[in-house]
């Protein structure tokens, strides 16, 4: 376990011409190599999939070959549990503290990274504002983590058995999983922002905006439609696949408005925009120059870059805009004395403002509706954000007592915590 792991496949851009330069192990793997470069060619249509395929296989075929010392097309049932196993303890010198490129430009080469390790250690965003910092011993992979593993290998091992690279696949036989992923008996809990908090925030980007026009009506729009129209940040910012554009706003026959944009496995919906959303997106033009409402040929940036021509396609300032609205949030929280919000809001993430929208939207609209603007596959995903029920289910028990009265003599009303067994006259 004393081999360190180098870097098998680019980033999606640099993808098609990997082969070129990649160095294995031995030259009896090229032919997994191969095949495998293709499966990831299959997903370069979204860069989420495409790095969580990525991830995952590579960490295969470091393990397949460096640790078990042969190919991919050897392996059964008892060598992917051994994975699963592996993967949740990896040898220290597989795993970094940092995400790293894999592979580095000098010149005209694409070089392997000295730096990149397969497995990663995080902390959470609130402990890494506390100033600490990862720390190799404490790697965990998720129950989320290898769950989705078993997803992405199944996947892998499907698209080698119809390419005819394999014969079975050996995910498919391993019966008992739950030795690996515990069984929830009800979703997690959905991450978002309370009411409190929420209004904190949007006051927040209020000030930003007043204070500097040019910088934060940005900010304040960003924050709007991501709550608004519960929008993924992969949704608002441009790339190879989808750029959104003004034009993406449009009125229809019946007068209604839609946003369409291109979520999650490459799929395009419509949004029905309120009027609230429209009357921020009036204000958002206005503040770039333009008319209230954008026409049919109006493909500008929707989201232009803060400096510079073009669209944002970097999340990462996107990131950053709304983490300011965050922390100004929860200082403002604290001085309230509100210190319980401000310290939920301290770990919270771009991606709560969708959960918070649709929380909130799933109260008052029928949640078909919100299911189709949300783009989630069905309702069941939908329904992981009606907390009617658990609402009604915590009310109950809240009361309840640890040390019930006893019962008084003679008085049959008083709480008695012994069963009463009611005698019946025999039978004749």
């Amino acid at each position: 376990m004393s081999s360190r792991p180098v870097p098998l496949f680019d980033s999606m851009q640099h993808i098609h011409k990997n082969a070129d330069y990649v160095v294995l192990p031995d030259h009896k793997y090229q032919a997994d190599f191969l095949f495998v470069l293709q499966f990831l060619k299959s997903y370069t249509g979204s860069l989420g999939t495409f790095n969580s395929y990525r991830r995952d296989v590579e960490r295969l075929l470091h393990w397949s070959w460096l640790i078990q010392e042969k190919p991919i097309t050897a392996l059964k049932r008892s060598d992917i549990e051994q994975f699963v196993r592996f993967s949740q303890h990896p040898p220290s010198n597989w795993i970094g503290t940092k995400k790293c490129p894999r592979f580095i430009q000098e010149g005209e080469r694409r070089l392997p990274n000295p730096e990149w390790r397969p497995f990663v250690a995080t902390i959470s965003k609130t402990a890494r504002q506390n100033g600490a910092s990862p720390q190799i011993e404490n790697f965990a992979l998720s129950q989320g983590a290898i769950q989705e593993l078993f997803a992405i290998l199944s996947t892998l091992f499907n698209f080698l058995i119809a390419e005819e690279y394999l014969i079975a696949n050996p995910v498919a036989l391993i019966r008992q999983k739950s030795k690996f992923v515990r069984k929830r008996q009800h979703s997690a809990p959905i991450r978002r922002l309370s009411l409190n908090q929420w209004q904190a925030v949007l006051a927040a980007a209020e000030t930003l905006a007043t204070q500097n026009p040019e910088m934060h009506e940005r900010t304040r729009f960003i924050l709007n439609i991501l709550f608004g129209m519960y929008l993924r940040i992969s949704e608002l910012s441009a790339s190879d696949r989808w750029i959104p554009t003004m034009n993406d706003f449009s009125k229809d026959s019946n007068g209604y408005w839609w946003f369409t944009t291109v979520g999650k496995g490459n799929k395009e919906r419509q949004i029905a925009v309120s009027d609230a959303m429209l009357a921020c997106l009036v204000r958002w033009r206005k503040s770039l120059g333009l008319t209230s409402m954008p026409s049919v040929a109006d493909n500008s940036p929707l989201i232009p870059k803060i400096r510079g021509n073009g669209p944002m396609s970097d999340p990462a300032p996107i990131r950053r805009l709304i983490q300011k609205c965050f922390d100004l949030a929860a200082a403002e929280l604290r001085k309230n004395n509100h210190i319980e919000d401000a310290e939920h809001l301290a770990g919270a993430t771009v991606h709560w403002l969708r959960h918070t929208g649709i929380s909130e939207d799933v109260k008052i609209r029928p949640r078909e509706h919100v299911r189709d603007d949300a783009g989630h596959s069905s309702s069941a995903t939908t329904d992981r954000y009606i907390d009617v029920e658990l609402s009604a289910r915590y009310l109950s028990a809240q009361h309840k007592t640890i040390y019930p009265e006893k019962s008084e003599p003679g008085n049959p009303n008083t709480n008695n915590n012994t069963v009463l067994i009611q005698k019946t006259k025999p039978i004749p």
